[in-house]
């Protein structure tokens, strides 16, 4: 039998362009997960919501999360 590897979770911030998504799930072995959390900011204190969020390994998403932010970041100086 074939052991599991442990699998995460990185929110995806609200705004983040769908393009990004996209590009993560077809370049990065993750899922794209829907998950219940509790918000606390702007009006929204302890709001529930659902979000979008990548999953997948701890190595992966540490990938996952320096590419998107490479990318928003080249997204916002355009």
């Amino acid at each position: 039998m074939e052991e599991q590897a442990e699998l995460y979770d990185i929110i995806i911030p609200p705004g983040v362009p769908r393009s990004i998504i996209t590009d993560v799930v077809k370049k990065f072995d993750v899922e794209l997960a829907d998950r219940r959390e509790r918000i606390s900011f702007a009006n929204m204190d302890g709001d529930e919501r659902e979000v979008l969020a990548f999953r997948g390994t701890k190595p992966v998403l540490e990938e996952v999360e320096a590419y998107v932010r490479a990318e928003l970041l080249q997204f916002i100086g355009e």
